[in-house]
């Protein structure tokens, strides 16, 4: 992925294998990176030095984005430090491993993004915790939430934040695709995602490993249609080092699906199998593999299987 050469190319666009995307999209084309100013124009040569400089340019639901470069770095300090407030914005983040844009909290246990319009969409950024036990530094309070391809991370053992990403119940239709977490091995999380009774929540995750005491996802609301499963091509791979032994646990009165391409390991070599994965209204998938030992191979999830009776 590369800019165009502007202004032989489209104004503010971009390039994927030499293919424009963006020259005929409706909205306009903002660009940030942490060598910008506040001052800027917005554009490739010009860009703003903040995210939320970029957010207050944008017109809701005109389809807006906002290209971040790659390398570029911001520090959340505050409650509300960073609010996605216009609907209809795509946030793109270009760079790969370290060099992606890196949004850290920092300063307060409190610090936090708040996603409140609906329909906004980030991806392939990381996010990371710069303080002990913070309380939910990804907040999402509004419909049509798209997370794709992005990473939380907890960047050192004493880091442990309680929930990364938490959405209530106006949350509904959010998708987390492709995430990855990279939580501390010591205790002090609960989760990585809480949900409340937001409905059609679909959260498809590539790799999480944390030590939560209530689960790696928990749903808390009664709500319909919520769904946790891998992609076949990219399984979703779940360890909870906590001695809760817990991967995901939902509201009793929660619909949806848990599984397929689900492999998880959890930190008891005991009875605990059936645990796991906790949904009395939910139905099941194979594979969802669990291993609770190292040196062994997982077995698949014996909840009560469905007959043909």
């Amino acid at each position: 992925m590369r800019p165009s050469n502007f202004p032989n190319g489209f104004g503010g666009g971009l390039v994927v294998q030499n293919m424009p995307i963006l020259n005929s999209y409706p909205g306009r084309v903002f660009w940030v990176d942490s060598t910008g100013q506040s001052t800027g124009a917005g554009t490739f040569a010009s860009p703003f030095n903040t995210l939320a400089q970029a957010v207050a340019r944008c017109t809701a639901n005109r389809g807006d984005v906002i290209c971040i470069k790659p390398g570029h770095a911001e520090t959340i300090s505050a409650a509300a430090g960073l609010v996605l407030d216009k609907a209809g914005v795509d946030i793109i983040g270009l760079g790969s491993g370290s060099n992606r844009p890196t949004f850290t909290f920092a300063s307060a246990v409190g610090a936090d993004m708040d996603v409140d319009a609906a329909n906004v969409s980030m991806s392939n950024i990381l996010f990371v915790a710069g303080v002990d036990a913070l309380t939910g530094p990804i907040d999402v309070n509004a419909a049509d939430f798209a997370m794709i391809g992005c990473e939380t991370r907890d960047v050192t053992a004493s880091y442990q934040t309680v929930d990364w990403i938490v959405a209530d119940a106006n949350a509904d239709r959010m998708l987390i695709l492709d995430a990855i977490h990279r939580g501390a091995t010591d205790a002090g999380a609960d989760t990585w995602i809480t949900v409340a009774g937001a409905d059609d929540v679909t959260i498809v995750p590539r790799f999480v490993d944390g030590n939560f005491a209530v689960a790696c996802i928990e749903n808390t609301a009664a709500a319909s249609n919520f769904t946790v499963y891998g992609r076949g091509d990219h399984p979703a791979i779940m360890r909870n080092r906590n001695s809760g032994d817990v991967i995901v646990t939902v509201h009793a009165s929660t619909t949806g699906t848990q599984g397929p391409n689900i492999y998880a390991r959890i930190a008891d070599n005991a009875a605990n199998i059936t645990e796991a994965f906790v949904g009395a209204a939910m139905v099941f998938h194979q594979p969802i593999s669990i291993a609770n030992s190292a040196g062994e191979v997982g077995m698949q999830t014996n909840i009560t299987a469905s007959t043909d009776a």
